[in-house]
């Protein structure tokens, strides 16, 4: 067990103002976090803390998450994409997510009705890291929003800039100037 792990279910994420409060998300799903941290462990999986939350990792690769967001309490498979999912539980954790998938849960009672899928899922998951599977990445959108096209042109050392980001991350930008309906939000954005 990792000491920065208990501190995060004592104290919360510290990644915004409610930390050490009562009102800290942490605090409202801890128990169910705990319950997802002794399924882990039982698993073999070395418990990590990295982004501000549990991680779970498998000689030294990252297997899963684990989070408290506002509605719910996470388990977050990395390359959840890549798992069967025989019963359909999976979530993305967006719409735009590529390879991460999600379990949900709002209740102790929920988790432990669930356990041997969790386990199931996460020995799963292990076998997909043994194996060395990559999930397939879709590349950036081959379409650029005219603004961006017009920014590079008038910004030297953008468009370079610009492509010496990962494809995810260019992907990322792409969809999210795009995402604009109105031409002066695409630009402020940008």
């Amino acid at each position: 067990m990792n000491h920065k792990v208990d501190l995060y279910l004592e104290e919360g994420c510290g990644r915004c103002s409610l930390y050490r409060t009562p009102q800290c998300k942490v605090h409202r799903w801890t128990e169910e976090l705990e319950q997802l941290r002794r399924i882990v462990l039982e698993c073999g999986l070395e418990e990590t803390y990295k982004w501000s939350q549990p991680c779970y990792v498998f000689q030294k690769k990252n297997i899963l998450l684990l989070a408290a967001l506002k509605e719910y309490a996470v388990m977050a498979f990395i390359k959840g994409a890549l798992l069967a999912d025989p019963k359909g539980i999976l979530v993305a954790p967006g719409p735009n997510s590529q390879a991460a998938r999600q379990l949900r849960f709002t209740t102790v009672k929920h988790i432990l009705e669930e356990e041997p899928i969790l386990k199931a899922y996460i020995f799963e998951a292990i076998e997909v890291e043994k194996l060395g599977l990559k999930v397939e990445f879709k590349k950036a959108p081959e379409f650029l929003p005219e603004e961006l096209q017009n920014t590079f042109e008038e910004i030297p050392g953008l468009r370079s800039a610009f492509e010496a980001l990962t494809p995810g991350r260019q992907r990322g930008y792409i969809l999210y100037f795009s995402q604009a309906k109105q031409s002066k939000t695409r630009e402020a954005r940008i």
